[in-house]
């Protein structure tokens, strides 16, 4: 089954950009949430390129999907990140 693609493909990238600067802005609770909504957004707006490519050879969706991957590796390397600043931010409050 695939997910619609969201309204446009520049969102994607705005998403990204709007949260390199996100640490203590957003609460403890809605943070995690608006995260994976967000790792969500970006998998769904990648089905129908993934769809072109694989089901019928559309070489052009093959380089969108190539492009969607790599926005998601940053995506990724930014949650990693921020991960790891709030688990070394718990360690410096317990001691």
């Amino acid at each position: 089954m695939f997910l619609p693609m969201s309204e446009s493909r520049g969102k994607v990238s705005a998403l990204m950009e709007t949260n390199s600067d996100t640490q203590t802005t957003e609460s403890e609770t809605s943070a995690p949430t608006s995260r994976f909504a967000e790792l969500q957004r970006l998998v769904a707006a990648m089905a129908t390129d993934f769809e072109k490519f694989y089901r019928d050879g559309n070489k052009a969706a093959g380089t969108r999907v190539r492009n969607s991957m790599q926005e998601l590796k940053a995506f990724a390397q930014t949650v990693r990140e921020e991960v790891l600043t709030l688990r070394n931010q718990g360690k410096d409050e317990a001691q």
